[in-house]
């Protein structure tokens, strides 16, 4: 099927000079109008329940849309609400002089994700502020940015994720001529752009999508609010709304790729999904524009199928994060064993994570008193992305600790080399690289004070099953958010601009070794020391190959060739963990190895990897 000649164009549309065409739906509307200026304008009906009309409206217009007469309110797929969540939407036109005409894009398994939020990433908080950081993320190799939701929110300060109008970026972050102008920026740097948006609710305050028609259903519920009506009656055009807007971010700002939030909290008993209908309606753009375009799913249901052909059963995502991966290593490095980290803690867990994308593939799980997962046998490790922190797992912490402030430097450089040496796609955190010791916080900008009080309540509720203490920091309070931007000095200096560099020289070898750049599951072994905390894995391609070993624990530790043995060949060391270069005190292993030789001698929390002809 070709479901591009299916869609349903909504929102406001420039037709060319000062003509603009307004379409919405809303089936059981007995009459909408559309309001410029205090005029009202009647609107026709089609059979679906599609509003439409078309007048002189040009870019820069503000509108409402009056329901029966009575109520206003602004486009449910308005592109730009400058002022606020609560008024009137006003008319883009999307003509903008992109200067990405050769640009082809990058294919997931080639990407290196720099997660970004946009607000915190800088003091000023604005799409033209990232602009001035994007030469130092490419230096250091990144080749992908991964932006939290900029879809408009209530207020100045939010993580994104309680956006109410899913086309229209963030007003206080620059707005819809700023996205494009990053857009376009990172483009001629080389840098792919992933956009995060939240299809499976809409945010609580200015969210006005139930008085337009049945876009919610009380069928489920989700963690976050009323659950996404995409199987119930009329849902073939909630679908659209949201299969538009998907098209929408590739159509009209160049977005290479959507990483689509918490696909668990989407509940939909279909046939086909509304998942695979998106894959399809996005191959279809694929073959129509000639562009290459992701999706990137979140999930916490361990499902192969999420990235499983829709021809085989499966959703078509590109594909998903494992959080497995995080908590495998996490669990090891910092000790933690409560909440989703009862589940983890030994080599073991991290060996599965590193052969397979996934520990929980079937096994129980004391964490959810069940089984959980199925076989990630046939993911290919260009679907993975792989991580050691992100905003869930450092934000969602009590006090927002990254991992820097929660382990000694040499685990930072540990979880580095794990984490860019394994086969799969890595993401790194905003600030990451040099050790970010600011922290993460929740924080959030409502009008309404018994939002607010609900927000700080649910917080709390959200740790019971961990054994954090205290109270977590106001997530309505400005100095919340300040607490959480970078302090961007510290990688220059210090242990920051070591930890870059090391930073740097591993994205390097990752581009530069072919085993690295081009990693097959099917050429990876895994071996660990349980009692030792030591891993160390070997990967092979076209006669030519490394090894790499890992301490995840803070003592030196002497291994013995029969309790690990050394590939067979001789091995050059590429880079150690422990060297001065990056702010270690001298690492221990020799330059070169034969295999089959004499014991090893690992630092604290100490990575190193050679290469040869193993």
């Amino acid at each position: 099927m070709d479901h591009m000649r299916s869609r349903k164009m909504v929102g406001a549309r420039c037709l060319g000079g000062e003509t603009c065409s307004f379409t919405v739906w809303a089936p059981f509307a007995d009459t909408v109008q559309l309001c410029i200026d205090g005029a009202a304008r009647p609107m026709e009906r089609d059979g679906m329940g599609y509003w439409s009309v078309a007048c002189d409206a040009p870019a820069g217009t503000d509108y409402l849309y009056r329901i029966n007469g009575s109520v206003d309110r602004p486009d449910p797929a308005s592109h730009f609400q400058p002022s606020g969540v609560h008024a009137a939407s006003r008319v883009v036109d999307h003509a903008f002089p992109w200067q990405d005409r050769g640009w082809e894009g990058i294919a997931l398994s080639d990407m290196v994700i720099y997660e970004v939020h946009v607000g915190a990433f800088t003091p000023e908080g604005t799409f033209a502020a990232m602009i001035g950081r994007l030469d130092d993320l490419a230096a250091l190799g990144v080749n992908a940015v991964e932006l939290m939701p900029v879809s408009q929110f209530p207020g100045t300060r939010s993580w994104g994720y309680d956006g109410v109008y899913i086309f229209a970026p963030q007003a206080s972050y620059g707005g819809p001529a700023g996205l494009k102008e990053l857009i376009n920026a990172c483009h001629r740097r080389s840098i792919a752009v992933v956009l995060d948006v939240v299809y499976n609710h809409l945010g609580p305050e200015g969210n006005y999508l139930a008085d337009f028609g049945p876009y919610f259903t009380d069928r489920y519920r989700t963690p976050w609010g009323a659950a996404v009506n995409f199987d119930g009656p009329y849902s073939d055009d909630v679908r659209g709304f949201f299969i538009e807007n998907a098209l929408h971010w590739f159509e009209s700002y160049h977005v290479d790729g959507l990483r689509i939030d918490a696909i668990h909290g989407i509940f939909d008993q279909s046939a086909v999904p509304f998942l695979a209908r998106m894959s399809e309606a996005v191959a279809d753009y694929r073959r129509a524009s000639g562009r290459s375009v992701l999706l990137i799913a979140e999930s916490d249901l361990n499902d192969a199928r999420v990235v499983r052909p829709v021809s085989e059963g499966g959703l078509g995502m590109d594909g998903e994060w494992s959080d497995d991966f995080h908590h495998a290593l996490h669990a090891l490095l910092t000790g933690e064993r409560t909440g989703y980290y009862a589940d983890f803690g030994t080599v073991a867990d991290m060996e599965t994570a590193l052969r397979d994308g996934m520990v929980y593939q079937g096994r129980y799980s004391l964490y959810r008193k069940r089984s959980h997962g199925n076989a990630a046998a046939g993911t290919a490790c260009g679907q993975m992305v792989v991580f050691c922190q992100n905003h869930d797992q450092v934000g969602n912490r009590m006090k927002g600790e990254r991992l820097a402030a929660l382990v000694p430097f040499e685990a930072l450089k540990a979880a580095a080399g794990v984490l860019l040496a394994s086969p799969y796609v890595p993401l790194l955190f905003m600030g990451e690289e040099y050790g970010e010791e600011n922290p993460f916080l929740y924080f959030a900008d409502y009008a309404d004070p018994g939002l607010m009080e609900a927000v700080r309540n649910g917080r709390r509720a959200e740790f019971k099953e961990f054994s954090w203490a205290g109270d977590p920091p106001d997530p309505g309070s400005v100095e919340t958010f300040m607490a959480s931007k970078l302090a961007w000095e510290k990688r220059g200096r210090g242990k920051g601009r070591a930890l870059c560099a090391y930073y740097r020289r591993l994205l390097a070898l990752r581009r530069e070794v072919p085993c690295l750049a081009q990693p097959d599951k099917g050429r990876l072994e895994v071996r660990g020391l349980e009692a030792d905390k030591l891993i160390m894995a070997r990967m092979w391609k076209d006669g030519s190959a490394v090894f790499w070993l890992a301490n995840l624990e803070g003592k030196a530790k002497t291994v013995a060739p029969v309790a690990l043995p050394l590939p067979a060949g001789r091995w050059k060391k590429l880079i150690d963990s422990g060297d001065a270069a990056w702010g270690g005190t001298g690492g221990p292993l020799p330059e070169t190895l034969s295999g089959g030789g004499g014991s090893l001698r690992i630092g604290p929390f100490g990575f190193a990897l050679f290469v040869g002809d193993g």
